[in-house]
């Protein structure tokens, strides 16, 4: 089939995609494309999943209210990340949205707000919004995943049923010089903690500090404000065990 009008429009679509399967198009979605982008019949866009790679897709209907898509040809080839999930404790609500959208940039799996004992915006956190950014920073960056973002947990039940093959790396502020090496543990499922804006409380750095999977990491000497944390983890994880080369 041949392009008519390319578009550089990316769109996250819930439906299965493959050589000639046809997409239709939700209210939100059809005001999107044809409302606020402007596309009309035979443009062609990507789509992704989160299961079947990015694809090629032409439009084949347009209206106010619906749409159709008709799948061309794959693009790229299912991506997944590394088995790595981020545990935050959710901070003001633009800046937790940041923290969504970089940990898909960077290659999470898994997104899991956690309830600490200093964090203080639990009641703010709303799932679905997160979720939101969560596609719309795949649909973006050129990622074919779309990790999961959790309802907010307690940290001390997520510790509770932690799986016994999955390690901890956490970040904390007081072992300046003194980090675990990542290194020197295999390669496999893991995931990144990092705690509020005022830290972890006593209880907790110590129940940490006890557990067989936790390998407790400095960020430096400087302290860092809860977002940029959670990038700097991702980045030393990345570098260390991770999939940039």
């Amino acid at each position: 089939m041949v392009r008519l009008m390319a578009s550089k429009v990316r769109l996250y679509v819930e439906h299965p995609l493959g050589e000639g399967q046809s997409v239709p198009l939700s209210r939100e979605q059809a005001h999107y494309l044809f409302g606020v982008m402007r596309l009309e019949e035979g443009v062609v866009l990507s789509l992704i999943n989160g299961a079947d790679g990015e694809w090629d897709a032409e439009v084949v209907q347009v209206g106010k209210k619906a749409g159709l898509l008709l799948c061309q040809v794959q693009t790229a080839p299912m991506q997944m990340p590394p088995d790595l999930w981020l545990m935050f404790a959710p901070i003001r609500k633009e800046r937790t949205a940041f923290i969504v959208e970089k940990a898909v940039e960077m290659g999470a799996a898994r997104v899991m707000p956690v309830q600490t004992t200093y964090t203080q915006s639990a009641n703010r956190i709303r799932v679905d919004k997160l979720q939101a950014h969560a596609v719309e920073a795949a649909e973006q960056c050129g990622g074919t995943f779309v990790p999961p973002v959790d309802d907010l947990a307690k940290l001390d039940r997520v510790l509770a049923d932690w799986p016994g093959d999955r390690q901890l790396m956490f970040c904390d502020e007081t072992m300046v010089g003194r980090s675990a090496a990542l290194t020197s543990v295999l390669a496999g499922p893991w995931a990144i903690l990092i705690g509020p804006e005022g830290g972890f409380s006593p209880d907790e750095r110590e129940v940490l500090r006890g557990l067989p999977f936790a390998h407790p990491v400095s960020l430096g000497p400087r302290v860092l404000r809860a977002d940029t944390a959670a990038v700097a983890a991702l980045t030393v994880w990345q570098q260390a065990l991770g999939d940039w080369g």
